[in-house]
Formats: structure tokens, sequence, C-alpha cells
């Protein structure tokens, strides 16, 4: 299996999957159902953090066939750019999703407000994720493209061609960039990383005498905020200089940033957590999630670390 064909392979998630999240959205909002509104939340927060190796799996997948005979360069930069959109809207769906999951935690019940910017957030996400999907398919289905021999069309997809281009040169044209991301980035990892380490050092035992999980459940929204600097940050970097983050141990460690992102659920919806009180110990299965999640952000701290010396970066 090569990069094009894992790249068609992850786009089925934010296809279908969020297809799937938008309609039990809808029928949760008609049959006023808080549990079904819980359940498209965590499909579209899981479907956007699968988003993520979607997207950059797309820049291997480029590499790989930017020289193909029959391929066309325009509609590859066309799909680049209409992905980068939609990219944004569903990872901002899937962070709303989450705020309204931790909300509801903690009340018991989904602000109005929240469900009225994911409604709207989620609508928009599933007809840029449409229209970037259509685009896609163009590329390798020749039968379907004789609508862009139409000149307005044309031009339509000329004009769309410089989006993430137009990003890279801003980087690269004002020097400041890079480093202010640099320094946002690592802020980011230290506000991700201290969250983690104090939940799931205090579920392995640690400090048990001083706090219970419901204490540390008001830190979550500061982890997730750093993994929302890292992640803008991140895409910054990404989008300036994609032929720097190509290759199996980028995608690693994108893959295990997924699975971290994914982790963080466990403590939110399920309940075992919820009895760790002070001076109590959490059950083997809270131990083992705890210690998965410190594992898996330092393996993803590793990845990125190595990107220099074995992958394509710098």
């Amino acid at each position: 299996m090569n990069a094009p064909h894992i790249h068609l392979l992850l786009n089925h998630f934010p296809t279908v999957g969020f297809s799937i999240g938008l309609g039990l959205f809808l029928v949760a909002l008609f049959a006023k159902s808080g549990e079904l509104k819980r359940a498209s939340f965590v499909i579209f927060f899981m479907t956007a953090a699968l988003t993520i190796t979607t997207y950059v799996s797309g820049s291997d997948a480029q590499e790989a066939m930017k020289d193909s005979p029959g391929v066309s360069a325009s509609l590859i930069a066309a799909h680049e750019s209409a992905a980068l959109v939609a990219f944004a809207f569903m990872q901002a769906t899937g962070f709303f999703s989450w705020l309204g999951l931790w909300i509801f935690r903690r009340v018991s019940r989904v602000p109005n407000w929240n469900v009225a910017v994911v409604l709207i957030l989620a609508v928009v996400t599933f007809g840029l994720m449409a229209r970037a999907a259509n685009i896609g398919g163009e590329i390798l289905h020749p039968e379907i493209q004789s609508n862009r021999t139409n000149p307005a069309v044309q031009a339509e997809v000329e004009a769309e061609q410089p989006l993430a281009k137009s990003w890279g040169g801003f980087v690269e044209n004002h020097s400041w960039v890079w480093p202010t991301a640099e320094t946002l980035h690592f802020i980011g990892l230290s506000m991700l990383f201290g969250v983690v380490l104090t939940v799931d050092l205090r579920m392995l035992g640690i400090g048990k005498n001083l706090l219970s999980f419901a204490a540390l459940y008001q830190l979550l929204p500061l982890g997730m905020l750093g993994f929302t600097v890292n992640l803008a940050t991140g895409m910054v970097f990404f989008v300036a200089t994609p032929q720097q983050y190509t290759g199996f141990l980028f995608f690693l460690k994108m893959m295990l940033v997924v699975v971290g992102a994914v982790n963080v659920l466990y403590f939110m919806l399920l309940e075992e957590p919820w009895t760790v009180g002070e001076g109590h110990d959490a059950s083997i299965t809270t131990k083992l999630v705890a210690a998965s999640a410190i594992i898996i952000w330092i393996a993803v701290l590793f990845c990125g670390h190595m990107l220099p010396f074995y992958g394509n970066s710098f």
C-alpha cells in the first residue's frame, strides 16, 4: 500500500464519519435527546482527530503523484486549498463538540449556545468536506472532469490554487512568523503535557491524598487549549513547508497525536475515573489508560525530535 492508497483510505473517515455524526446530531435535535447529542459530539470529535492524519497524508500522496501522467497539477492545488479550509472548520467543530462534552459532564446538560455553534459549524463543514472530496475525486477520475473545460469553472480552479502556497510564501517572507509559531508551539506543548502528567500521574496513585479526579477534571480545558495551540502552530509549519513533513516517522507522530486526543474521552465519558476521590486508588483500567496516555505523548515528543534525523525535516 503506497501513499496515495493510504490517503484515499483515510479520506473515508472525514466524509463518511462526519456524515453519520451530522445525521445523528439532527435526529438528536428533533428528538430532543441529550444522549444522542453526546454521541454525535463524540463522533464529531473523533472524526476531527482522524482528519488530522487524513490531511497530512495528502502531502505524501502529492509527492508520489505529482509527476504521474494524466494527473492535473491544478486539480491537486485546488484540492489542497479546499481541504485546508475544510480541515480548519472540521477542527473547530471537533473543538466545540469536545467543549460540549466537557460541560455536560459538569452540569448534566449541553448549553444552547454550544449546540447552536456546533450545528452551524457542522453544516458548513459538511459542505466544505464534500467539496474537497469531490475535487479530490476528479484528480484520478477524468470521466468526471468534463465541466473543468468550462472557462468559468477553470477560472475558479485557478483562483483556488494560491491559498496554501500563498501561506507558505507569507511564512517565508516574514521572518517573525516561524519563531513566533515555534514559541507558541512549545507553550502549547507545555500546557498539554503539564495537564497530561498532572491528571495521569494522579490516576497512577501519585499525590492521591491531595486531589480527587473531580478537581483534576477542571484542568482538561487547559490541556485542550494547549493541544489546540499545538495543532494550529503545527499546521503553520506543515502548510508552509509540506515537503519537510513526509515519510513514515511524521505519519506515525500524527497517528499518535490522534490516539492521544481520543484517549482523553475515557476520562470524560466513563464513570470509573469519577469514583476516584481524595485518598482513593483508581481502578486497573483507569491506571492502564493513564499510563498509556503518558507513553503516547512521550512517543509524540520523541517522533517530533527525531524528524531531523530519521525524517525529511530541516
